[in-house]
């Protein structure tokens, strides 16, 4: 499902504004929910960032359960997605959000530009507590799109399990 942004441009106005970077936080239902809600994203999908295949079949090939965000800067700043990803994570956790448990589940940020991930090591670097974080801030290698079962979960089957606390996970509804 594809949430239209509420801005007046021109259509290629508007994608030309667009950027995108990819949040892993344990299980991508919930970081999907999530992220979808937040003002200035306009797309989120399901994925899997930094395996080894092009395809959702066949063996674990070291992938991590991931977000696709695409998001207007001139509405919400990379610091500021940062801070709304880190509401929703241990981020002192390896392998594991919640219930969650694996390699799979591993927190992360992810990009093809080189600025995302500058920005995402300067704040993590920021933070007081920057020596116990745990997530992993990684050039985006591989993303395999996740399969239409798993895109916007929640939103279809909101009685499904997320390791995001309901009040958190709609903090940002609209």
């Amino acid at each position: 499902m594809t949430r239209i942004c509420s801005l007046r441009l021109p259509h290629d106005e508007l994608r030309n504004k667009m950027q995108e970077i990819y949040f892993a936080g344990g299980c991508l239902w919930g970081v999907q929910e999530y992220m979808r809600h937040l003002p200035g994203v306009a797309f989120t999908e399901a994925g899997r960032a930094n395996g080894t295949t092009k395809t959702t079949e066949g063996e674990y090939d070291g992938y991590a359960e991931c977000v696709l965000t695409r998001f207007n800067p001139e509405i919400v700043s990379l610091k500021q997605l940062f801070d709304y990803f880190f509401e929703v994570i241990d981020p002192y956790s390896v392998n594991q959000q919640g219930e969650d448990i694996g390699e799979k589940y591993r927190t992360g940020i992810y990009s093809t530009e080189p600025e995302h991930l500058k920005q995402a090591e300067d704040y993590i670097r920021s933070r007081s507590d920057a020596d116990r974080i745990a997530v992993e801030v990684l050039p985006l290698s591989n993303y395999v799109k996740s399969d239409d079962e798993h895109q916007d979960r929640l939103t279809r089957c909101p009685d499904d399990y997320c390791h995001i606390p309901g009040d958190l996970l709609h903090k940002y509804k609209r």
